[in-house]
């Protein structure tokens, strides 16, 4: 059985892959900006083996409102830019020889509040993550206290630090939530 001090290191380290994946699915969310964030979960049919896109390809932005796809093998073009069109992040590739060029089109405001409801959605699955990791947590201290591991007060002093813990990260997701909006209803 593991000590209470391991439980809540446990508890911070999932808590902090959970916030990484919130991260990370904000960053793939679409700004009006070009990044190389918005097709790095792309996948390519690269001679039948899904392949990242960023496996295949340098990416650069030449421009605030271009990405340029540069596959190193100049045969992978047609892949790279059928897998983008299915990708459907609204954006649509323009193949310019070797290259694929990207042009990141005008947000409208329909699609800024279709994206502020995305951002929401997925730091409300985040939070429920947290919870779940908290409750996990909670559920551990508590068997070790039945099993006379803990005492009543050790018991409490650890929910109380599970809790500070949640409260941290909730705090976090939420930052993240206001970045990304405004990220989003800038012009």
């Amino acid at each position: 059985m593991p000590s209470l001090q391991q439980i809540l290191k446990d508890c911070d380290d999932k808590m902090k892959k959970t916030l990484d994946i919130v991260h990370k699915e904000f960053a793939g969310i679409r700004t009006g900006k070009a990044s190389p964030a918005l097709v790095d979960h792309i996948m390519v049919d690269y001679y039948g083996t899904p392949t990242p896109i960023k496996s295949l390809a340098g990416i650069s932005i030449p421009e605030p409102r271009m990405m340029v796809v540069s596959p190193w093998d100049p045969s992978s073009v047609q892949a790279i830019s059928k897998a983008i069109t299915v990708a459907n992040i609204g954006i649509n590739p323009m193949i310019d020889g070797k290259a694929i060029r990207l042009p990141i089109p005008e947000l409208s405001e329909e699609r800024r509040k279709e994206l502020i409801k995305v951002i929401k959605k997925k730091a409300e699955d985040g939070k429920v993550a947290l919870r779940n990791v908290r409750r996990e947590m909670n559920d551990l201290i508590k068997k070790m206290e039945k099993e006379k591991q803990l005492t009543e007060d050790d018991k409490f002093e650890g929910e109380k630090k599970v809790q500070e813990e949640i409260d941290k990260y909730i705090k976090e997701v939420d930052e993240l939530v206001k970045h990304k909006e405004k990220e989003i209803l800038e012009i």
